[in-house]
């Protein structure tokens, strides 16, 4: 469904990404982890198109898109839930939400979808004439989630959903993603909760420095020495 090849990314003479390389097949949750500063934001911002690659490729669905502009990579299918949220905080939940179906087909569908949102999210449902900036950092990332949701994605990038949750939240944030991965949505998670991550996906690449330095099935990633020595103290 998504595969990355070769991609080098930098931010004006300084290069983040080094030769990154992955693919996800249709129907998987696959997770990328790795420390802060690794380069996980900026190849998520690569493949929506905020940023573009110095060399590489990336494909969607058989089709060349790193030379397309982020919008354009929407209506294909391709949505990123942003790092930090990144919601309009003096907006109504409501007014966020419709945001989120901003192209055409979304737009048509935009009630229907509404309502399988609210399904997922009945706390938004009971705050819609609330201010985004007044509901806590759980509900932020719930709307943050929902308003990813109404652009009907085919393949939905998460950056960082459990960051700044209590350890109860995040463990409803991740069922909600199994959730929506359960009905048919291809999930790419970024994470710097690794074990929690790999243990929600089938599969996982770990990012050093702006390199994949490890790949694998969730539990050989748990399993290998490095990770368990680099990452979970063991």
């Amino acid at each position: 469904m998504l595969k990355v090849e070769g991609i080098n990314t930098f931010y004006f003479s300084v290069q983040v990404l080094r030769d990154v390389s992955f693919q996800i097949r249709e129907g998987e949750i696959v997770s990328v982890v790795g420390a802060n500063g690794a380069g996980k934001t900026t190849m998520i911002k690569t493949i929506s198109g905020l940023l573009s690659p110095r060399s590489g490729s990336i494909l969607f669905l058989g089709e060349r898109i790193d030379c397309l502009p982020s919008n354009k990579i929407v209506e294909k299918g391709l949505v990123q839930i942003p790092e930090g949220r990144k919601l309009f905080q003096t907006l109504t939940v409501l007014e966020n939400l419709r945001l989120g179906a901003f192209q055409k087909v979304a737009k048509l569908k935009r009630t229907e979808t509404l309502e399988k949102v609210f399904a997922i999210f009945p706390r938004l449902k009971e705050r819609t004439q609330q201010l985004a900036g007044t509901l806590s950092g759980g509900e932020q990332q719930m709307l943050a989630i929902g308003r990813g949701l109404m652009s009907l994605p085919k393949l939905l990038m998460l950056d960082e959903p459990s960051l700044g949750l209590a350890p109860l939240l995040v463990k409803e944030i991740f069922q909600v993603i199994t959730g929506i991965n359960c009905q048919g949505t291809t999930i790419l998670l970024v994470e710097q909760n690794i074990k929690q991550s790999l243990a929600l996906a089938s599969r996982g690449y770990v990012l050093e420095n702006g390199r994949i330095v490890l790949s694998g099935s969730s539990e050989e990633l748990l399993q290998n020495e490095h990770t368990r020595k680099a990452y979970l103290g063991m």
